[in-house]
């Protein structure tokens, strides 16, 4: 943990091979992180920038374009849980996530199947499997912790989802019989990125929606009381500069909760970041907020569906983007 009395991880949202070999290490050594993310917007910009993967796909010459990513990602998947293993060893998390082929985020039985793959063939615990929070999703979610398999839900805006999540791990814990390790990851600074002008041209303080519905959500799930089940803040850069680099982690440094961020965002965080429990926030504050927003004519229903559908398609783009350069 990085604050062990709070219960709070940092993990780190970047994978990288060279970046596997030097500075991962050093974060981990140094106690500064526990786990570490990835999706295919990671992986896209790490397979598509870095020299390091050409060797190792000068040998795949013979395979699919999605066998060739596969191999990539699974390579450094491996890489990062081996090195993280000491930790997940003193359950201290130590855990690392790969997400599923986004394409099948409509379909349950193919996200199954594929998550199920992924993790065998990484053959290791302390990896996650990363499922979209869709209709589909939610069933993939409870029939991957029905067999044992860690599962991350990801692109999490609203509460509905994120209690779908928690019902689907709950069922799915049941039915295996045994504590199943599951983080629900609410996205947060791209809340704020879509309402923010609006707000400030309203007069209604910026750089709050996101935390505050965050924080609703993270209320909800500890309520629930899942076994092995937290909430994850994601999307938590900063991409305004009048905000300090590690707002985010700060705005919402809690209980029981880990927050996943750039290693930059995380060692800003570090340096210089409060040290102390931010949630929860009371429901008459969130209210109080969301009916300034409603006042502006903004439906924020609207708005969070929104952000899920972008979400989707810019995960689909990136894997796309891999795929045709493989």
């Amino acid at each position: 943990m990085y604050l062990k009395d709070l219960k709070f991880s940092l993990w780190a949202d970047f994978i990288e091979r060279d970046y596997l070999d030097n500075e991962f290490k050093e974060l981990i050594n140094s106690k500064i992180i526990n786990g570490a993310t990835s999706n295919p917007a990671i992986f896209k910009n790490a397979i598509l920038s870095s020299n390091a993967y050409k060797e190792q796909l000068s040998t795949l010459a013979s395979l699919t374009p999605k066998e060739k990513y596969e191999a990539l990602a699974i390579h450094d998947i491996r890489k990062a849980a081996d090195i993280l293993k000491p930790l997940y060893d003193k359950c201290d998390d130590g855990y690392v996530s790969i997400e599923v082929d986004p394409y099948l985020c409509d379909d349950a039985d193919a996200t199954v199947a594929e998550g199920e793959r992924l993790f065998f063939e990484i053959n290791r615990k302390n990896v996650m499997i990363k499922v979209p929070a869709t209709e589909a999703g939610y069933t993939a979610m409870r029939e991957l912790t029905a067999k044992g398999i860690p599962v991350n839900a990801t692109l999490i805006f609203k509460k509905e989802q994120a209690v779908s999540c928690a019902e689907a791990f709950r069922e799915g814990t049941a039915k295996y019989g045994e504590k199943v390790d599951t983080v629900i990851s609410v996205f947060v600074s791209r809340v704020d990125r879509a309402l923010d002008e609006a707000l400030i041209r309203g007069g209604v303080d910026a750089a709050l929606s996101g935390i505050y519905n965050s924080a609703d959500i993270y209320a909800e799930i500890q309520r629930m009381g899942v076994d092995g089940c937290r909430v994850l803040f994601a999307s938590t850069g900063v991409k305004d500069d009048s905000l300090p680099p590690h707002y985010y982690i700060e705005k919402l440094l809690a209980y029981n909760s880990v927050n996943t961020a750039p290693v930059e965002t995380i060692k800003a965080f570090h340096s210089n970041g409060a040290k102390v429990s931010a949630l929860p926030v009371s429901a008459q504050t969130i209210e109080e907020h969301f009916e300034k927003v409603k006042g502006l004519g903004i439906d924020f229903d609207t708005v969070l569906d929104k952000q899920i559908a972008d979400g989707l398609k810019s995960f689909k783009d990136a894997f796309k983007d891999i795929l045709e350069s493989l």
